[in-house]
């Protein structure tokens, strides 16, 4: 962990800015770079209900447009006396968080938790749980 990144996904809601800031926090007592995630998951409705006025392909290059602003504009936000890098990446949102944080041997995960409970719980994937259970480092879950 001491001298190596920190990953922190983000779905752009207030939780994620939150676990952000702990992200940044810790990267700068550590002196390591933090770098920022966030997943383009796959759109509902293609081939097989026909609801876009967009092909996929289109939806999908203009989430990650949206995305890559949303980005830039949180980035500029920050208080940072560090490196902060951005990914954006799309497919399924566990499956490409885990293999980047693989793939940069990050020393740290830093996700968010929405804080879910009962039925909303039950009905909602929780990708912080799902995180905690499947990655090789630490993974600190901030709420």
């Amino acid at each position: 962990m001491r001298n190596q990144s920190i990953l922190c996904p983000t779905d752009f809601s207030p939780t994620a800015s939150h676990a952000i800031t702990y992200a940044v926090e810790m990267a700068e007592f550590y002196h390591v770079k933090v770098q920022l995630l966030h997943v383009v998951n796959k759109p509902f409705g293609d081939k097989h209900t026909r609801v876009f006025a967009e092909t996929p392909d289109e939806l999908i290059e203009r989430m990650e447009k949206q995305a890559a602003e949303q980005m830039q504009e949180y980035i500029e936000t920050l208080d940072a006396n560090l490196p902060i890098e951005s990914m954006i990446c799309h497919g399924e949102v566990v499956p490409t968080i885990l293999a980047s944080a693989k793939q940069m041997n990050a020393g740290m995960i830093v996700i968010a938790s929405h804080g879910r409970t009962g039925l909303n719980h039950f009905l909602n994937t929780n990708t912080a749980e799902k995180i905690v259970n499947k990655a090789y480092c630490p993974v600190l879950v901030v709420k």
